[in-house]
């Protein structure tokens, strides 16, 4: 099983509010390095979230270290061209993301509290998003917050690599990391930063001097 390999320091969350718009926001998040970019739109109609996750395929072409995940919707992701998808607990089962992608794909799994972990099928998961770390506003639906300690239990738990995700900055790139996480998954850090590309390379630069 040959699945891309990636770097787990930087996820963006798309935003379909974001002020640059998704697709400019994600080419200016992966010129600052960001490598992985999850499409999440929970509204769009499905030719609409298609042809956005066809958009954003062409457009990161320019940047071999990127990969591009569809939240939701392993289909989209298939019929896109994605390296893979992103499912949370109340989306697609694994065993069911995983067949419709294929061996080769991606596979991220949100997960929220140490109960979640006894029953996932590692060997289809490729990363886990841990969180929310703090309780975040673009997600309305999202589980109570747990903290960097929550954190770093779930992180001890997978046998994969860990994202926090809730309200991530970087200012917290170093308590992430020291809780056990490989990178940090973020939304509003550079959907609503001025500059996403500059905000991409000083998160970057916190994890690394984490």
């Amino acid at each position: 099983m040959t699945r891309p390999p990636f770097d787990p320091r930087l996820c963006l969350v798309t935003d379909p509010s974001a002020p640059a718009g998704v697709v400019e926001t994600a080419v200016a998040a992966a010129r600052g390095g960001a490598a992985l970019i999850q499409l999440r739109d929970k509204t769009a109609p499905d030719a609409e979230l298609l042809a956005t996750a066809r958009a954003l395929r062409e457009a990161l072409g320019p940047f071999p270290h990127a990969r591009l995940l569809i939240n939701d919707r392993p289909d989209i992701a298939l019929e896109a061209g994605a390296h893979g998808a992103h499912v949370g607990q109340t989306d697609a089962e694994i065993a069911e993301a995983r067949r419709i992608l294929g061996p080769n794909a991606i596979l991220g799994l949100s997960i929220e509290n140490p109960a979640q972990l006894a029953d996932v099928d590692w060997s289809a998961v490729d990363y886990i998003g841990a969180g929310p770390v703090f309780a975040t506003p673009s997600k309305t639906d999202a589980a109570p917050p747990i903290g960097f300690e929550g954190l770093a239990v779930l992180a001890a738990g997978a046998p994969v690599p860990t994202l926090a995700i809730g309200r991530m900055t970087a200012a917290h790139a170093g308590a992430a990391r020291r809780a056990g996480a490989a990178g940090l998954a973020v939304v509003s850090a550079l959907c609503a930063a001025q500059d996403p590309q500059a905000a991409a390379r000083a998160i970057l630069a916190a994890w690394d001097a984490g």
